[in-house]
């Protein structure tokens, strides 16, 4: 069976062609370090989810949440990129808690009895964080009037504009790219709060990963950010570099969940 890799994180339409080259500059990378059966492109069939399930995943980018939750004995940490954004300091990255500027509210405690849009439950950035940060106003009882999931965060944005939801939570670099790439979008909407800070979408492999071959593509990844050939390519993406974080890094993700089920707030509501 053959590897496979996929970057779905940031792969949006209008990012497709830059996340390909990136990842065709990886793959060049990874070989020069001695990886053997590097996949000449990213897999396009499945979901995120099936990659990183797949046996024979070389590389994936996951979110922090899945990864202590679904995926914690299914996937190894490579790296954590650094972002460069608004909100990203390091390898660190947190959500902007947005609202459509002419709500005419910009506090957090203006939108009980509002609505919610969120893209999944399974989100760090776009459901836990935004928990945690109602999870002091709630006094533990229910918040909003109703939530709606979206599925991604440009669709919680655009419901967020088009007042099918009042707020929403979006991850920094999320929020660097609409910015460049959404201008007309993020012009009807402005930033009320930033939730707590974790380390950012890491790059991971499969569990089952030699460490051999673990150290190879930290290795890759290293030089690959070090070439000052690809700087813009990186910087188009917001890349700005990687650090290599033990696994332990992310229980972070535990305690800003715990946070908010231990003030009685334990689904965001």
């Amino acid at each position: 069976m053959n590897k496979i890799a996929s970057l779905p994180m940031y792969n949006w339409p209008e990012l497709r062609s830059q996340t390909n080259q990136w990842w065709r500059v990886l793959a060049r990378s990874f070989e020069a370090e001695g990886l053997g059966d590097v996949p000449a492109r990213l897999n396009g069939s499945g979901t995120p989810y099936d990659d990183w399930r797949h046996p024979q995943l070389l590389m994936s980018q996951t979110c922090g949440y899945p990864l202590r939750h679904e995926c914690r004995d299914l996937l190894e940490v490579v790296a954590v990129p650094r972002y460069r954004a608004e909100g990203c300091k390091g390898s660190d990255y947190c959500s902007m808690v947005v609202v459509r500027k002419d709500d005419g509210h910009l506090a957090l405690s203006d939108f009980n009895g509002r609505c919610a849009a969120f893209n999944g439950e399974n989100s760090q950035s776009g459901y836990s964080a935004l928990r945690a940060v109602i999870a002091p106003l709630a006094g533990g009882n229910r918040f909003f009037s109703t939530t709606v999931k979206t599925g991604a965060h440009l669709r919680s944005m655009a419901a967020v504009s088009g007042k099918k939801a009042d707020i929403c939570a979006i991850d920094s670099v999320g929020w660097g790219l609409a910015k460049r790439l959404f201008p007309e979008l993020v012009a009807t909407l402005c930033v009320i709060a930033q939730t707590p800070s974790a380390p950012s979408l890491p790059y991971v492999t499969a569990r089952s990963c030699p460490i051999d071959d673990l150290e190879r593509l930290r290795r890759g990844l290293l030089k690959a950010i070090e070439d000052k050939q690809h700087y813009d390519l990186r910087a188009h993406l917001l890349i700005d570099g990687f650090d290599l974080l033990p696994q332990s890094a992310y229980r972070r993700i535990d305690e800003i969940e715990k946070m908010a089920i231990d003030a009685g707030y334990p689904e965001l509501v």
